[in-house]
């Protein structure tokens, strides 16, 4: 915004000491006048040997030194202001430089002001909370643009090779050819329809309405349920009814996502998934238990990240695009929920998503 030069709140400020400063000595002169006139009789010549000093007299003493003691007190304050309002908005500059540093593009640079807490210190380490939060989506959104043109590029180079091979082979089988194109230009649109949900749901560009998740749960598991036939996995749905308010088909896709997860990611054979909803006072969960092989603590908090599929944990052909808990996080976030994911002792995961309740659970 183009605005006006104007006086820097330095320099307003020690104006406004300045200025206090001569009020208050005015003040105090004008007192001490009242004070004199009060108590020196009009007959005080009379009292005084060899002396006339009548009001009049007074007033022409008094006059110079009240002038001497208001121009001391102008440069006193206009000098002791500036020192103390450079003082005062001495964390005022760190902050502005601060401003101007991460303007530039660069947001690993903290204020960190030392001292007691008070107005500028909050202001100061909310700035550095703020900075760091950028930083860290502006890191997150680089490795997804990074990650994203890599798995896009992915397809496209095997699709150019296949074309390649075609025409340099005319004997090739050409419905092989188009099958195997058919395959990856599917795996690419799948990809892409996934980064336009991510983005979706992370802008928050969805209607909120009144959903009840079990019944989400329960479409995505009768879904599903024809793969997990075909893996051996059995699954098993149930539950409290649990009405929360967001949008419909991103809860289902949220659902859908962790049922697939579950599935796809379970022992080679005789696999479980366990689909549960409950009401809680005051939010739904939604919980999906699987069994599967032992998982390392340090692997579960990068299962959320954009492309990590996990394939050491993949036993069947559905790898995926690497998105699934990836959304899955961003819509419970858009939706001001919580997601935790947890290690069974005896192999597999448990997935818990919890979103704010819109009706009292029954009977409380």
């Amino acid at each position: 915004m183009d605005r006006a030069p104007g006086l820097s709140v330095r320099v307003k400020l020690t104006l406004s000491y300045a200025g206090f400063l001569m009020v208050a000595g005015a003040l105090l002169l004008g007192a001490v006048w009242l004070f004199l006139l009060e108590y020196v009789p009009d007959d005080w010549d009379r009292r005084m040997l060899h002396q006339n000093p009548n009001r009049q007299l007074l007033l022409r003493t008094f006059a110079p030194a009240a002038a001497a003691v208001l121009a001391f007190l102008l440069v006193f304050g206009l000098l002791g202001g500036w020192f103390l309002a450079g003082r005062i908005l001495a964390p005022l500059t760190r902050i502005k430089e601060a401003t101007r540093t991460a303007a530039d593009g660069s947001f690993s640079h903290r204020i960190r002001l030392a001292g007691r807490r008070d107005e500028f210190r909050e202001l100061a380490d909310s700035f550095d909370t703020m900075l760091a939060r950028l930083e860290a989506h502006v890191a997150e959104q680089r490795r997804f643009a990074a990650n994203a043109s890599h798995e896009l590029r992915t397809p496209l180079a095997v699709s150019k090779t296949l074309l390649d091979v075609a025409r340099s082979d005319p004997t090739c089988d050409t419905a092989e050819v188009i099958d195997r194109l058919h395959a990856v230009n599917t795996r690419a649109i799948g990809l892409t329809e996934a980064l336009l949900l991510l983005s979706r749901a992370d802008q928050r560009s969805f209607t909120r309405e009144r959903v009840d998740l079990s019944l989400l749960a329960e479409e995505a598991a009768e879904t599903l349920l024809p793969l997990a036939e075909k893996q051996g996995v059995s699954l098993e749905t149930g539950g409290d009814i649990a009405p929360t308010s967001g949008s419909p088909a991103l809860l289902l896709q949220l659902a859908t996502n962790l049922v697939h997860n579950a599935i796809v990611h379970n022992l080679p054979a005789g696999g479980a998934v366990r689909v549960h909803t409950r009401h809680l006072p005051t939010a739904v969960v939604l919980t999906v238990e699987n069994t599967g092989e032992q998982l390392a603590p340090q692997l579960l908090p990068t299962l959320t990240e954009p492309f990590q599929r996990g394939t050491a944990r993949v036993h069947t052909d559905h790898v995926g695009t690497g998105l699934g808990l990836a959304i899955v996080r961003t819509i419970v976030r858009a939706h001001d929920g919580t997601l935790a994911l947890a290690a069974r002792p005896a192999g597999g995961m448990t997935i818990t998503v919890e979103l704010p309740a819109t009706d009292p659970p029954p009977g409380s």
